[in-house]
């Protein structure tokens, strides 16, 4: 159909383009950020149901690629990339949790999760790499000199680059902060076959590092400042308005570290509107850790200003980020969305999280961190309890497992109101019935 997508610059007053398979990731001209910008002309060729009945028919489907959550949506996302060059690990397509107990303590009617870690790597950081990886091999096919892709991560990122460059033969390098992720985020790079490099220094360390070591060509960058990451996942807004009958929520709440996510969220909704798929947006609030919070500091300050922080260490690791990448799309998506960002302490993230276990959730801390803001924001008057609300859930709890055994052995440093420790029992029947009994009294008494 002659649908065609290029990278542009951010910056008003600039716009260079350049062509998708160009090996650059900031403006020759300025130096601003890129962004993947489509014809929306082209695309406008179809209407606003026939995009909806074509997404409708792919989704979940068996036709390669076209049963992703991401590429059932190939001509809004990538349109360019021959079929034969796409890698995909059938991604997307996550299941919404409606978190009617939860809610029902915030005096909540409409409260959904967005599963994003229910994915092959266990987080929503598959739904860019699929793109990246898959436009690698595009322009590998077509003769350019990439050797290896490479990342500097906090462990999810890491984790979805090792996997698809394992799936595509293509080589993974991964530089970690040392010490400052889970051994389950850890193995998973190391597992799928990718050089980790652990540096003594934090994410924004890392992130130094690689931007001067990807100057080289033959090594490509795979962080959110590349704007391929942006055009995979924003396919999670639309996804969520799919899953919703086409119906627009009322505030979408995302944790934010590099913040590639916040305007990855905002670039899908933002298309669904301009081709008349929606008429309305959310409000989309961020969430941060109180520890590493340099966008809720510049809220604060109505966005004049914005200073890169020292991030501290947060149980939040993932988002233990000071000078994200993706500030300037950050703060133009929130001006858009009428947004709102918040923050939530150690102990908030903790508590939120752990509460949310107990009415069926399996909550990663960066999804506490989002539970807790909504807590805040609901106590302010911020959020309104008739609201729809739904929140990204960024990863799966399973990688955090260290996060949930010191919280619930109750070695933090901080209470742990609902920690629930094993009760430890000698092997008979008269011991386990008098436990029991002790247990279920107090169980009736708290919903009395």
């Amino acid at each position: 159909m002659g649908y065609k997508a290029w990278f542009q610059c951010i910056k008003e007053e600039c716009r260079a383009s350049y062509p998708i398979n160009s090996i650059i990731y900031r403006c020759k001209n300025c130096g601003s950020l890129l962004e993947v910008r489509h014809d929306l002309e082209a695309l406008a060729g179809s209407s606003a149901k026939e995009w909806m009945k074509l997404f409708e028919d792919r989704y979940k489907s068996t036709q390669w690629p076209y049963g992703s959550g991401v590429w059932g949506k190939k001509e809004w996302v990538l349109p360019q990339v021959d079929n034969e060059n796409i890698v995909s690990l059938y991604e997307g397509g996550t299941n919404l949790f409606w978190a009617e107990r939860f809610g029902k303590m915030l005096g909540l009617e409409n409260l959904w999760l967005k599963l994003c870690g229910n994915s092959h790597s266990g987080s929503f950081k598959d739904l860019g790499m699929t793109v990246l990886v898959s436009q690698v091999k595009q322009m590998i096919s077509e003769g350019a000199p990439i050797q290896a892709v490479a990342c500097a991560s906090t462990g999810d990122t890491s984790a979805a680059l090792a996997v698809y460059c394992a799936a595509a033969g293509i080589q993974s390098i991964v530089l970690l902060p040392k010490g400052k992720i889970s051994v389950a985020q850890l193995v998973q790079p190391i597992a799928n076959g990718a050089l980790v490099l652990s540096l003594d220094t934090d994410f924004d360390g890392c992130m130094r590092v690689v931007k001067e070591i990807t100057q080289d060509e033959t090594i490509y960058l795979a962080n959110s400042m590349n704007s391929l990451r942006i055009e995979g996942q924003k396919t999670v807004g639309i996804e969520i308005v799919q899953q919703f009958d086409w119906e627009v929520p009322d505030v979408i709440i995302i944790p934010g570290g590099n913040l590639g996510n916040v305007s990855a969220l905002g670039s899908g909704l933002l298309m669904m509107r301009e081709l008349g798929l929606i008429s309305k947006l959310p409000r989309i609030v961020v969430a941060q850790a109180e520890r590493a919070n340099p966008l809720y500091r510049s809220y604060l300050k109505n966005f004049e200003t914005f200073e890169p922080i020292q991030a501290q260490k947060t149980l939040a690791s993932a988002i233990q980020i000071g000078d994200p990448v993706s500030i300037e799309k950050a703060i133009r998506t929130l001006k858009q969305f009428n947004g709102i960002v918040a923050d939530a302490t150690e102990e908030e993230l903790a508590d939120a999280a752990a509460l949310g276990d107990t009415t069926g959730m399996f909550n990663c801390p960066h999804t506490g961190v989002a539970l807790a803001a909504l807590i805040k924001l609901i106590n302010a008057g911020k959020i309104d309890r008739a609201e729809h609300v739904v929140i990204i859930s960024t990863a799966h709890g399973l990688k955090f497992t260290d996060f949930k055994v010191r919280y619930h052995e109750g070695t933090l440093d901080f209470p742990c109101r609902y920690a629930n420790k094993p009760i430890e029992l000698p092997a008979r029947v008269d011991a386990v019935r008098e436990a029991l009994e002790h247990a279920l009294q107090k169980r009736r008494e708290q919903n009395d």
